[in-house]
């Protein structure tokens, strides 16, 4: 019998996950109400695709699986309906954002649940500060050997995915200089970074199984990396993102990955080695720093041992480009175009929000003005 079956999915098609904030309307500071927000979403059935989260000022969106962008973003809209619905008899709004901007971790309140409080056992003050608000992205895979591949794979480009998505320069009341802050604190926990350079599920296995064997995990939700096979739903998850301040941003980001995958499982054009992750760290820091405006680093070509730099805004456009071919209709034709747009005018979210604040001199303005972004628009900041 295996020790870690993986149920393969459909290949391509994805689904994702948004962590959002719940603010209260007085100032704009995080409410605490989540679990009461459960309780007051209509239809019923929707119920089960939003969910808890460690502190009660936050809640998860979770999609359906989808092979389309378009059908993908009217899904959203329903559930962003039944949310604000739920919302307004707490007199609290909904908004988007990898962080909230003046939050005190410290205030924050565990929800009631057997895993949450195990955690904050566990992790301390981590837990709390885990506060902050990502994006997961889910591509479906055949089979454990291909998820592999494209955890590796979905690597390389884990400097666009922080870039194009960034939405969290502010924390605990000052801009940290940082695009993407939420992209540090998720680095705190233990087994986050990068997957162990396997490519093979029967090896992964056994790496799986010597680590439960040893009491450092209990299942896959233990594993913090960027990117993470999830055998029991068939499907290779990106965990880096901020969550975009709109819900036509966060598919824009699910449609890149489900075009990236096509590329990479189809061609197979990277070649996995213990020297694979080398620049990693380097090119993820410049990501989170600088977000579109940074540089990744290259290996060079097999007789010269220099790396090269090029612009992440650049990088992204040259990928956009190569994977019109792999556009099957128009809705990704128009999410390539809109990706296009964001990356040439190096225009993300965290550029939004500090322009948001110069204006208004007020963090709690900007929290109110990201709020009804987040309710009354789909299309991203760059397009108003």
């Amino acid at each position: 019998m295996s020790i870690l079956p993986f149920g393969s999915s459909t290949p391509y098609t994805m689904g994702i996950e948004l962590e959002l904030q719940l603010v209260n309307r007085r100032n704009y500071n995080l409410a605490t109400d989540a679990v009461d927000l459960l309780t007051w979403i209509e239809p019923r059935d929707l119920q089960k695709q939003i969910k808890l989260e460690m502190t009660q000022g936050m809640i998860e969106l979770n999609s359906g699986v989808h092979t389309r962008v378009d059908e993908l973003v009217e899904e959203l809209k329903d559930i962003r309906s039944a949310l604000i619905r739920g919302a307004q008899h707490l007199n609290i709004d909904v908004a988007g954002g990898g962080a909230h901007p003046f939050q005190n971790w410290s205030e924050q309140r565990i929800t009631p649940s057997e895993r949450f409080h195990f955690l904050h056992e566990k992790y301390g003050y981590l837990a709390k500060t885990f506060t902050v608000f990502g994006q997961h992205i889910h591509v479906g895979v055949a089979n454990g050997d291909d998820a592999l591949y494209l955890t590796h794979g979905f690597s390389r480009f884990v400097p666009h995915f922080i870039a194009l998505s960034a939405a969290s320069p502010f924390y605990q009341g000052v801009d940290t200089a940082f695009d993407s802050s939420r992209s540090n604190v998720v680095r705190a926990f233990p087994l986050s970074g990068t997957a162990p350079v396997l490519t093979r599920w029967s090896d992964f296995e056994a790496y799986y199984d010597e680590l439960c064997k040893l009491g450092i995990i209990a299942s896959m939700k233990d594993f913090y990396w960027d990117i993470r096979p999830k055998p029991e739903y068939g499907t290779v998850e990106i965990r880096v993102c901020d969550t975009p301040l709109t819900l036509e941003h966060a598919a824009l980001l699910g449609c890149y990955a489900q075009l990236l995958a096509r590329w990479l499982l189809s061609e197979r054009p990277l070649e996995i080695n213990d020297k694979f992750y080398l620049l990693y760290q380097y090119n993820r820091f410049e990501a989170s720093r600088y977000g579109l405006n940074g540089h990744i680093a290259q290996h060079g070509d097999e007789k010269h041992c220099d790396s090269i730099k090029q612009s992440i805004f650049v990088s992204i456009l040259d990928r956009l480009h190569d994977l019109k071919r792999f556009a099957q209709n128009e809705a990704e034709e128009q999410a390539l175009k809109r990706l296009r747009h964001l990356a040439y005018e190096r225009q993300n979210d965290a550029a939004w929000l500090r322009k948001t604040y110069k204006q208004r001199g007020s963090l709690n303005d900007v929290m109110r003005l990201s709020s009804e972004l987040w309710m009354k628009h789909t299309s991203p900041p760059g397009f108003h």
